[in-house]
């Protein structure tokens, strides 16, 4: 699996080695860090070199239970009542008859009675449905769920039942060169642009006006920006603007902050170049 995942990993061996194990001991797995640190990208990656099918459902406050397990297709119970040839299987639950990995995205954000029913399904491994019966899930089945470290506003707190039921996988950043390797993977790239593109992210997570920093992503799109306004413009004056373009919607000031965004990105932009 390891092997396999290997390529699409960039200085992620450690984290992919226990999420590989826990998922080999059959356990339930909670990933714990900020956008952009290779959450997917590891679990996709795992997934495919396991051979494993991947239910991927992002979290938010519309799933309800109904549409993660599944629901009756209303047109036709009205015309042929409830029974189960008009049940339509949720993601849940074609992961748990698919003996798929279930990967939840953004799990604090989903409403408290879906994770309750996530709660019951990890514990008994089966799921019953009204007008359908019980539904056991498959051996390979597991729930597989990422959260924001950043999150606070509209999100749920997460029962301890469900972390006594998971393995908790903490995935912070990166250091500065695995960083900028993705960078030159993902670009193409491998100018002085692209490491004053990562140091300019890297600095988003100490600023002090900054809560919510740059993820790499700030990094890769900075860096493609900035190419295509170089094909555009005549001048060398093109880097500032592809920062402010890739960053400022990316990062979230402290609240009283008396500066703009692009103000802030500015101040970190300049103080990244001619850096050794």
């Amino acid at each position: 699996m390891i092997a396999a995942a290997g390529d699409r990993l960039v200085a992620r061996r450690r984290e992919a080695e226990v999420v590989a194990a826990a998922l080999g001991a059959g356990r339930n797995i909670l990933l714990e860090g900020p956008p952009g640190t290779g959450k997917t990208t590891l679990l996709t990656a795992l997934a495919a070199g396991a051979g494993l099918p991947l239910v991927l459902v992002e979290g938010n406050a519309e799933l309800t239970p109904a549409r993660l397990a599944g629901h009756h297709d209303p047109s036709r119970v009205l015309t042929e009542d409830y029974h189960e040839g008009n049940f339509v299987p949720g993601p849940l639950l074609r992961a748990m008859t698919g003996g798929a990995l279930l990967y939840v995205e953004e799990l604090n954000r989903i409403p408290e009675e879906t994770l309750n029913l996530l709660l019951g399904v990890l514990s008994e491994r089966q799921i019953h449905l009204p007008r359908v019966g019980t539904v056991p899930a498959e051996p390979t089945f597991r729930l597989i769920a990422a959260m924001n470290p950043y999150d606070a506003i509209g999100t749920t707190r997460i029962t301890p039942a469900l972390y006594d039921r998971s393995c908790r996988v903490a995935m912070g950043y990166q250091d500065e060169d695995a960083e900028l390797a993705i960078v030159r993977a993902e670009t193409g790239t491998d100018s002085p642009l692209a490491r004053q593109a990562v140091r300019a992210v890297r600095a988003t997570r100490t600023h002090p006006e900054i809560r919510v920093p740059a993820s790499v992503r700030g990094a890769i799109d900075t860096v493609l920006v900035a190419r295509e306004l170089s094909a555009i413009r005549d001048t060398d004056d093109f880097s500032l603007d592809a920062a402010l373009a890739a960053l400022t919607g990316r990062i979230t000031l402290v609240d009283g902050n008396g500066r703009t965004a692009e103000e802030v990105v500015t101040e970190i932009w300049e103080g990244s170049s001619g850096k050794a």
